[in-house]
């Protein structure tokens, strides 16, 4: 049964979308079979992966709305060994229909166990915000990527994102599931500035042994690999930040974070 991994915060600009990303191109070079969902209506993953949104038939919302099978919404990513379900902007509109859904929050849960036995990892990008497909997305999760900027502030509104996991937590106490934390991803580390340092400091101290051992720094050729439409593992194999999320995906197979 594969595992399926929300990678979240509420906080825009942390590092989801390129952490997402490299990070199913990482363990699929780990010889892992990989879905990545890509649940915000900026569908950053997905132009990301290359793909044309303007040529999409389905895209992540079909799942939102009942309104597809989820196989028929997963298409291969060309090139690379991963699946991804696409999204696009008309998904900004989901969120306000579904208020008047009864079992809201376990749309996306419903639809990804039937392929969940197809993958080894599946791995949601979640959008800037703690609205109902966030919530969908931690639901259908068994663990919690949390991604946070080796910047100033850096811990700024991360309570209400651990509030609601722990409130999820408490509403699978009768399930044999539960949603835990699988790390901390501390990113963009620019290593010219003591700031940097400082905020490592603080997270160690704030999640103590949930960070992982790996730090993502700020690299130009992780900038620049979303305009050629190919993570920067594949853009340019070498450079610093493909490295850094290759070491992410053992940490995350071989569960190096305690």
């Amino acid at each position: 049964m594969g595992k399926i991994l929300a990678v979240s915060n509420q906080k825009g600009g942390v590092g989801k979308t390129t952490t997402s990303v490299n990070l199913a191109s990482s363990l699929s070079y780990l010889g892992k079979k990989v879905l990545l969902v890509d649940t915000d209506h900026q569908a950053n993953a997905t132009t990301y992966m290359g793909i044309k949104r303007s040529g999409l038939s389905h895209t992540v919302a079909d799942l939102f709305t009942q309104t597809a099978p989820i196989k028929s919404v997963i298409r291969p990513v060309d090139g690379l060994s991963i699946d991804i379900i696409p999204s696009r902007f008309e998904l900004l509109n989901i969120e306000s229909q579904m208020l008047s859904e009864t079992d809201k929050e376990v749309f996306l849960s419903r639809a990804l166990e039937h392929v969940r036995n197809d993958y080894d990892y599946i791995l949601i990008d979640c959008p800037p915000s703690l609205g109902i497909i966030t919530m969908n997305a931690l639901v259908a999760a068994d663990s919690v990527l949390i991604p946070v900027q080796c910047e100033f502030l850096a811990l700024d509104g991360l309570t209400q994102l651990l509030n609601t996991i722990r409130i999820i937590q408490r509403r699978q106490r009768s399930n044999r599931k539960k949603l835990t934390i699988e790390g901390v991803l501390l990113t963009m580390l620019d290593t010219r500035s003591n700031i940097g340092y400082e905020v490592i400091n603080e997270v160690k101290t704030y999640f103590k042994e949930k960070v992982f051992k790996t730090i993502i720094p700020r690299n130009v050729k992780v900038s620049v690999a979303p305009s050629h439409g190919i993570p920067v593992t594949e853009f340019s194999p070498k450079s610093k930040g493909s490295i850094s999320y290759r070491k992410l995906a053992k940490e995350v197979v071989y569960n190096n974070v305690r």
